[in-house]
This record gives C-alpha cells, sequence and structure tokens, in this order.
C-alpha cells in the first residue's frame, strides 16, 4: 500500500541538479523565469525525475528524489517550473500523508512539520502497524516520507523551491509577486501529488493519502479532481468548507465562537493570568506608539499580543506553554528604582512562537484556502470587527474583563507590525482582493464519491470547526467518521499511532463505523 502525507508546510527554494555528480545544489537564481528554464535544461537527459543514492541512518533507508513541475498546470507555457523534492525513507511500506505540520501552525520548525509521532520509535511503530508500506509525505509541495519509502512533497515548502521572505524578494514587483504565489493552493498540490505518483509508484498505483488539517483539505481536493489516484483516504482534522464563493466569513464566525470557549477553559486553567495579561496590555498601550520593539525589528502591540492563541489555544499542550511564558514577561529589578520593562526571554519566545520569518506562505495564502471564485477581503479581520466588543484588548484592560487571544486568524495589520512580512504587504493586500480564484471541491464528484474514506473528527477544534466539519461529511459519499473529544487538533501529533490505527481499522471493519 502506498500512503501519501498532505501537510502545510511552505517554503520555497529552486534547486539545480548536476547530472555529472548525481548531487542536489541550490543556486541563488538571478530571475526566476530564468532559473526554472536552466534546471528543466540541465536535466533534459534526465527526463521530469531524477534521484539521489541511497543512504543508511538507524532503521532506516533514505533516497533523495527530485521532480521538475510546472508552476501553473493550466498554462500553455510550462517554461515556468519549480521542483518538488521528495525524501524516499524506507521501512517496508507505501503511504501518503498529508500533514499541515504543527497544526497549520506557522511556528514550528521546517524539518517537523507533519503532525505524525515525532520521535523515531513511535513513528516506526506507526510504519509497523501500516503492513510494510511506502509512506510519502508530501507537505504542500516540498517532502514526502517514504517508509519503505517516505517522501516529503509541498511546493513552496522544505527543499521544494521554498518561498521564503529572501527567496521571494526576486521577484520585485506586487503584483509579480501576487501572480506567483496564486499557484500554491491545495489544487497544485494535489496536482504536484499525482504527477509523483505517477513517476514513482511502481505500476502508478493508487495510494492512500492522510490529511492533517489543511492536509486535509488538500485530501478532499484530490477526492474532487483525481479520485482515480487513490486507493483509500484517512483524514484528521481535515475537513473542509467546501460551498462556493468565500466560506471564510462563515468559518471565522463559528471560530470566534470557538475561541472565546477555548480563552475561558485557559483562564479557568490559570486564572492568575488574568491580571498578569492585563498588566501586560496596558503597559503596551502605554509605551510609546502603544508597541514595544521586538528583536527582529518588528513591533509587539497589545493586538499583536493576542494572536498568542493562534498557536497557544489549539493543541494539548498550548494552554502551559503560553502561562509559562507569561511568566517570565518582566525583568527581574535589578537596581532600585528600575523602570517595569518586558523581558528579552519573553520578546524572543513570541517571535519564536509565531515565525512568520520561516514561513510567510502561512500568512500571505491563508484565507485563500476559502475562496472559490470570490475574494476573501481580510475576512478575519472583518468578523473581528463584530465581535469588538469581546476582543478589543485595551477596553476589556481597562474595564478589568479577561483579555481574550484570537485564533487561526491572519490579519492586515501584521503586515506593518511583523517585520518579515512587511516587504510581503501589498502583495498580501492584492491576493485578498482577488476574485477569480479556481474551484477546489467538486461536490457532485463528492456525493458519488467510491474511494474508502475515515476520518478522525474532534468536537473541541479549535482550527476546524465541528458543525461545519460535519456539514462536509454529509456531503461525501460512503465517509466513516470517528467523533471525539479525546484528543485536540495536534491528536495525530500526540497520539500518532493509535489516532492512525483507529482510522486503518475503521476501513478494515475492525472499529465500528461511527
Amino acid at each position: 500500500m502506498a500512503v501519501l502525507i498532505l501537510g502545510v508546510a511552505v517554503r520555497l527554494h529552486r534547486l539545480a541538479y548536476s547530472p555529472a555528480s548525481h548531487l542536489l545544489i541550490r543556486r541563488p537564481p538571478a530571475a526566476i523565469s530564468s532559473l526554472g528554464r536552466r534546471n528543466v535544461a540541465s536535466m533534459s537527459d534526465k527526463g521530469e525525475h531524477t534521484h539521489g543514492r541511497w543512504c543508511s541512518v538507524p532503521d532506516l533507508r533514505l533516497r533523495d528524489h527530485w521532480f521538475s513541475v510546472p508552476l501553473d498546470y493550466t498554462s500553455s507555457d510550462s517554461s515556468t517550473r519549480i521542483f518538488v523534492f521528495a525524501r524516499e525513507v524506507v521501512a517496508g511500506t507505501y503511504l501518503l500523508v498529508a500533514s499541515n505540520g504543527v497544526d497549520y501552525s506557522p511556528s514550528s520548525p521546517a524539518p517537523n512539520l507533519i503532525d505524525l509521532p515525532s520521535d523515531k520509535n513511535s513513528f516506526l511503530k506507526l510504519v509497523k502497524k501500516s503492513n510494510r508500506c511506502h509512506i510519502y509525505y508530501i507537505f504542500k509541495v516540498d517532502r514526502a516520507l517514504n517508509v519503505h519509502g517516505q517522501l516529503k512533497l509541498v511546493r513552496g515548502t522544505g527543499l521544494s523551491t521554498p518561498l521564503t521572505v529572501s527567496s521571494l524578494s526576486q521577484i520585485k514587483s506586487a503584483s509579480q509577486k501576487a501572480d506567483f504565489l496564486q499557484h500554491f493552493r491545495a489544487d497544485n498540490i494535489v496536482r504536484d501529488a499525482e504527477f509523483v505518483r505517477v513517476h514513482l509508484v511502481p505500476n502508478a498505483e493508487p495510494w492512500t493519502v492522510l490529511g492533517q488539517s489543511f492536509g486535509g483539505f488538500c485530501a478532499v481536493t484530490y477526492l474532487s479532481i483525481a479520485p482515480e489516484g487513490l486507493k483509500s483516504v484517512l483524514l484528521t482534522g481535515g475537513l473542509p468548507p467546501i460551498g462556493r464563493g468565500c466560506t471564510a466569513d462563515t468559518v471565522y464566525r463559528a471560530c470566534f465562537e470557538q475561541i472565546i470557549h477555548q480563552n475561558e477553559k485557559y483562564y479557568q486553567r490559570f486564572p492568575e493570568d488574568i491580571d498578569l495579561v492585563r498588566e501586560v496590555v496596558i503597559y503596551l498601550e502605554e509605551s510609546e506608539g502603544g508597541a514595544v520593539p521586538l528583536p527582529s525589528g518588528g513591533l509587539l502591540t497589545a493586538r499583536g499580543l493576542q494572536s498568542l492563541g493562534l498557536s497557544a489555544l489549539g493543541s494539548s499542550t498550548g494552554f502551559e506553554r503560553l502561562h509559562y511564558m507569561f511568566e517570565r514577561v518582566w525583568d527581574p529589578a535589578l537596581v532600585k528604582g528600575a523602570p517595569k520593562r518586558i523581558s528579552y526571554f519573553f520578546l524572543k519566545a513570541f517571535e519564536d512562537w509565531m515565525s512568520f520569518d520561516r514561513n510567510p506562505l502561512y500568512a500571505i495564502l491563508h484565507e485563500s484556502i476559502y475562496c472559490q471564485g470570490a475574494s476573501s477581503r481580510w475576512s478575519a479581520q472583518r468578523v473581528r470587527d463584530e465581535f469588538e466588543a469581546r476582543f478589543n484588548a485595551v477596553l476589556s484592560a481597562r474595564e478589568k474583563r479577561p483579555i481574550m487571544f484570537t485564533g487561526e486568524m491572519i490579519f492586515p495589520w501584521m503586515f506593518d507590525e511583523i517585520h518579515a512580512l512587511r516587504p510581503l504587504k501589498e502583495a498580501a493586500h492584492l491576493l485578498a482582493e482577488k476574485e477569480d480564484w479556481p474551484l477546489l471541491y467538486d461536490i457532485d464528484t463528492l456525493k458519488n464519491n467510491k474511494v474508502p474514506v475515515a476520518a478522525a473528527v474532534y468536537y473541541e477544534d479549535m482550527y476546524v470547526n465541528f458543525k461545519l466539519a460535519m456539514d462536509t461529511a454529509s456531503q461525501i459519499a460512503g465517509i466513516r467518521l470517528w467523533i471525539t473529544n479525546e484528543y485536540m487538533h495536534s491528536g495525530l501529533r500526540d497520539s500518532g499511532s493509535q489516532v492512525f490505527d483507529h482510522l486503518m481499522g475503521m476501513l478494515k471493519g475492525k472499529r465500528p463505523l461511527f
């Protein structure tokens, strides 16, 4: 069996292949289009797929693959191409896993973007349960994990033409940036996956897709546009809203209600943080310009502080991590009369947790994942305005109410306050106004689905609203649901082998269907 893991890791760098050395060489390109042509030319005698040599690490065999794919599959001009990188990790099986990595949060380091067990022993345990199948991890076009083959493959991420702040600086105009970035959504991730499957899986056999979070969104797109490539699909916290137009407003209205609930649970667990967070908000508001400089050159404002909820409120260990950050928010008074000051530790921890400098695509394209033939127009900000009475941090602090952290939302002011995002501000605005986004889902195809699908639906999922997920499930023929409040959105990372085993058991008839 082959399993593909789809995810959201978004990094992008162009790669050049050296036929003489069989090595992958990173070249700083002079121009993206010319680099694409040069890369294709350097591989012309090898075709669209090449691979390195096998190497070994304890218990695993590794091999790297590179695929030259079109930037835009719908264009008649195929001269602009990008590279998709896949690392085959052999432990005896084929599995394609789609994961958003780190709960679709931008805060994880690139190598650990997928929500599977992070330690080797747990991963090998999962592999043994998959009956010696190849496992391909495909993160938004950069990786694939092949356990007899792991492949890490998601465009714009990892080694798959990673889109970073520095690489995107090669594109000078905002309109050209926006035109380039529009091709890094789920539809092209699926086309890349099909390209890899046909070139890599023996006899181009269908494979199983495991989709975590945004990886699940990609997997449902896969069911819509290329079901012939699928043997079965496993979804964990990844059932997307599939209505026409832009569903972002509906998503955010539902999510704000869940976020309020998560805030209430946080303050119930750590009631002393009510006053502490309020104190920090007042300090920021009374600082010059209503902000404190961050180590990277950005600004920490009261509304920026609230964005810590993006990662903190939706995972199993997030509450504790947030609380421990606030324990060290103030510098100690080493000298009598020294003014109160937010500690460097806290400011650096804030930046490390958000880490948009390493993963700008999350910010730039986040709202676009909800768009089909309509623009988002900064939906999160517009919906937040509807909840202003609850989410105005300064007003809440003055009225001595708890400060509400926000959730998985990107706001336009982030492109002013976060240093790494400032060069992408104009392109982000253009993408927010873009109306002609292609369709990502085919409801008629989903209603006539023949591919076996099993999905874990987390009752208190902050990132993928339960009610909206159930609406989508009702339109996918034959889907088998496991509804649980035992896990949060990070269930696959927290208990990967158990979650995987449960879903595979449902597909094989060893578990109850509901």
